[in-house]
């Protein structure tokens, strides 16, 4: 499917949802993260999904510091600094196809960091919720962006 500005909330909200669902940390760092699966949700809104599926690692402020941070092999990544490492300008194409799933993130080596679009088209049967999640949660990674 081809990028569409208009359905960013949308796809964004989805992404962040599954995300850290995908992941939960158990006990102390040394004990590892936990996989577990992915649970449904209602939410659309990109902070939601954000602090459902991602701030696990990413922590709540987005910088890496969410409470499996340490017990993953590479640090997570400072996702308030997208746009001061890509000239100050958000990359959203290339953001929708990694939360898509469709481009590799080269710090998660393996994809063991979730991949939303995939989980979230496992979650619900339709599409338009899919759209509206993945593209809040992109929104949300914007809104994030330090100044």
């Amino acid at each position: 499917m081809a990028y569409n500005r208009g359905m960013k909330m949308n796809l964004v909200v989805k992404a962040l949802f599954f995300g850290i669902t995908g992941l939960a940390l158990v006990g102390q760092a040394q004990q590892g993260v936990k996989k577990v699966a992915a649970k449904p949700t209602v939410a659309v809104a990109g902070k939601d999904l954000f602090r459902e599926y991602c701030a696990v690692c990413h922590g709540t402020d987005g910088k890496g510091g969410g409470p499996a941070a340490a017990a993953l092999k590479s640090a997570p990544t400072d996702l308030t600094q997208i746009s001061k490492r890509n000239n100050g300008t958000f990359p959203e194409e290339r953001m929708m196809r990694m939360l898509q799933g469709q481009e590799a993130v080269t710090a998660h080596g393996s994809q063991d960091m979730p991949v939303w679009g995939g989980i979230f088209n496992n979650m619900t049967p339709s599409l338009a919720m899919k759209q509206a999640r993945l593209h809040g949660l992109m929104q949300y990674l914007e809104d994030l962006q330090a100044k």
